[in-house]
Order: C-alpha cells, then structure tokens, then sequence
C-alpha cells in the first residue's frame, strides 16, 4: 500500500511539470489526492509492526519526520524555484518521490500475513467483536482528528492574513516563511518529545490537555496587536498540535484490531483530510464575516471544543504493558 502510494504520488507530480494549462494542474492535483495517500499508508505500517509498548514513540519519530519535511519543503522549493523554474520543482519532486520507494522496497521488511484477502471479514464486524466500545471510542478519537485539523488549518490560513495587517505586503513575505519554518520546527520536536509525558500519565491526559494549551495559544492570536505576538502564540500552538498528531495515531493503533488498522486509518487519514480544506473555508468564513482576528480565536475555540469531546468521550486504551 505505501509503495503503491508513493508510486501515484511521484508519477502524478511529476506530470504536475509538464501541464499547459491551470484545469490540467488542477486535474493532476485531484489525481495525486487519489492515487497517493503516503502518510496514512506509512503511519498503518508503523502501527502494525511496533510493539504496543513502543507505538507512541515510534509515531511520535513519524510525526516529526512529516513535520519537518512540511517546515523544509516549501522553502527548499520556493529557494529552488528562483533557480531552475517551477516546472523543475515538480519534476524534481516526483522524482525524489519516485526515488524514495527504493529504501521501501529493500529495507522496510513487513510481517508475513495469515488472513487470505478473499476470506477477510468486514471491518465493522471486526470491530464489534473486539472490546465493548471500540466503535464508540474510534468514532470519538476520529472526529477529534478532524476537530484538530480543521482548527490548525483554519489558524494557518489567516495568520498569513493577520501578518499581513501587521506588517504589510513587502514584510510579511519572509515574515511568513520564517513564520511557518519555526511552526514546523516546533511541531516536529513536539512528535518526537510528548511521549515522554506518557510515563507520568495517560493519552487521554496528553490530548485533553494539549489540546487546550492549542486552542488557548489561537485564541491567543486572534488577540495579538503585534507580529512577535502573534508568531509566538501561533508557533506555540504548533508544538501543541505537534504532540496532539502522533497521540491521536497511537491512540487508534491500540484501539483498533491489527487485522483492519489500515482500514481505520485510512478512515482518520480521511478525516484529517476533510479538516485539511474544511478549515480554511470556515475560516475564511467567519473571516469575512467577522474579521481576521475573529477567525483566529474561532480556530481556538474548535481547538477546545476537542478538548473537550476527548475530555469528556474518550477513554484510555490498553496497551499490553506500560511504558518503561
């Protein structure tokens, strides 16, 4: 399934180089949404071949890789871009893509599987065989992913806005490079470093409380009157949404049964998608409404409304043993 996606992925950007027109990048965007799907892929193998008692920290090593490459690749891209042209980047990425399959192939070895494909049961069925409340409990943790996504999103997209009230058009270019650049550093140490919270307390402690702090510091830049203060309140919600990603996957990959985790994160990759372009738009929204400031405490307060739904419906999943 990750070769697979990865495969689609770099064919399909790579082509994104050779388009003509704007209806046939657009054509080839909706293709690579399709036929690529590598961070849902990669997180399902993840979660099938750790241990249970080392997923958290493994997803966590996950997380901070994506993190990192959405902080560098725009940059590196945008720098590159300068130099050999647009249609070099998109070549050049799906080639890397493209590229990156050949460690997959070779290095990353997969567990043997019993199940026969023909004979697999339903999904749904699997699940309620499995503990009572593992449908409830993944709908729950589902859902709050889209939650979070949808306020990171909306958050993202008017803080380029905000700055730009700030500062203007000239400064709010490497204002907002630099901006998003510290945002995906600090995402990227929060995967790697929540899970040491863990050996003091639980998942469902991590998130409610994470999620929290991350509502509060976007409610926090919707107040700011200044660029510091809102680069600082929008990056410290980074690092929140950082632990709260690697977290949610965790959770998931001990709530659901190893013969259909793919499938259920496949679904969670669907929701985090669907909060991905939900956001913006209701951001947007509320935007023109209201204003870019009452956008952005609009994306704190969908951050505490996660809170608050894993606060209240969650519950704590068993792995076989405790963190060491």
């Amino acid at each position: 399934m990750l070769v697979r996606a990865m495969i689609g992925g770099g064919i399909s950007v790579g082509l994104m180089g050779l388009t003509q027109s704007a209806l046939q990048l657009t054509v080839l965007r909706g293709i690579q949404g399709a036929s690529s799907g590598t961070v849902a892929a990669a997180t399902a193998l993840v979660a099938t071949e750790t241990p249970a008692p080392h997923l958290a920290w493994a997803l966590g090593i996950l997380s901070s890789a994506i993190s990192l490459g959405s902080a560098v690749g725009p940059a590196a891209g945008g720098l590159a871009a300068n130099v050999v042209g647009l249609r070099a980047i998109f070549l050049g990425g799906g080639a890397l893509l493209l590229l990156a399959t050949i460690p997959v192939l070779f290095i990353v070895k997969e567990s043997p599987r019993r199940a026969i494909r023909a004979a697999a049961p339903r999904t749904m069925d699997v699940l309620r065989a499995a503990a009572p409340g593992t449908v409830g409990a993944l709908a729950v943790l589902i859902a709050a992913q889209g939650l979070q996504q949808t306020s990171y999103a909306a958050a993202q997209a008017l803080v380029v806005l905000r700055l730009l009230q700030l500062t203007g058009a000239t400064d709010a270019k490497s204002l907002t490079g630099i901006t998003f650049a510290v945002a995906g550093i600090a995402t990227a140490l929060a995967s790697v470093t929540y899970s040491r919270l863990l050996r003091r307390t639980s998942y469902r402690a991590v998130i409610t409380i994470g999620a929290v702090l991350m509502g509060l510091a976007l409610f926090g830049s919707g107040l700011a009157r200044n660029p510091a203060m809102l680069v600082a309140a929008f990056v410290i919600g980074s690092f929140f949404s950082g632990a709260l990603i690697p977290a949610f996957g965790a959770m998931i990959g001990l709530e659901a049964p190893s013969i259909v985790q793919a499938t259920v994160f496949g679904v969670s990759s669907s929701s985090i998608s669907l909060g991905f372009g939900l956001g913006p738009l209701l951001g947007g929204f509320v935007a023109s409404a209201a204003g870019v400031q009452t956008g952005l405490m609009a994306a704190g307060v969908l951050a505490l409304a996660q809170a608050a739904l894993v606060g209240i419906a969650s519950r704590e999943p068993k792995p076989p043993q405790r963190l060491a």
